[in-house]
């Protein structure tokens, strides 16, 4: 069976925001205008910002098991310019990941962790993350 684990990342993620796209889901109205963290100089320019960060979530849950705002803004989050100062690293925003996290849960493709805390995948979103896969190692 193929999974996420065997198909290149990046055309992963593409193709499931394309998918994500289809299905529905809500896209947040403000991501437009908003930087996604400190460390970026300027609003997302890709239309599909939205979508692919959303996938980006999903295969994260995929692999990592369960996972939360702060753990998502830490991946996300890159190097901040500080001019002649070192760089430094800093987290991405919440509000985007967050915003994120719940749009997906409310299409049925994640759901609370067991303790209650974090989110996981459902077997509604595997199976979409399963399938995506499948379709881009069978169009190899």
């Amino acid at each position: 069976m193929i999974t996420p684990y065997d198909v290149e990342p990046n055309k992963f993620i593409e193709a499931l925001a394309k998918e994500l796209e289809k299905i529905g889901i809500e896209k947040a109205e403000f991501v437009e205008y908003v930087k996604s963290g400190a460390h970026k100089e300027r609003p997302p320019e890709q239309e599909d910002f939205f979508y692919r960060r959303c996938a980006a979530i999903l295969r994260k849950a995929y692999i990592q098991g369960k996972v939360g705002t702060n753990k998502l803004r830490r991946a996300f989050g890159g190097r901040k310019n500080r001019g002649v100062k070192p760089e430094h690293k800093v987290k991405a925003g919440g509000k985007i990941i967050r915003v994120a996290l719940q749009s997906l849960e409310k299409a049925g493709l994640m759901q609370k962790g067991p303790d209650g805390k974090g989110r996981v995948l459902s077997p509604k979103g595997r199976a979409l993350l399963d399938k995506v896969a499948k379709n881009i190692a069978g169009s190899n």
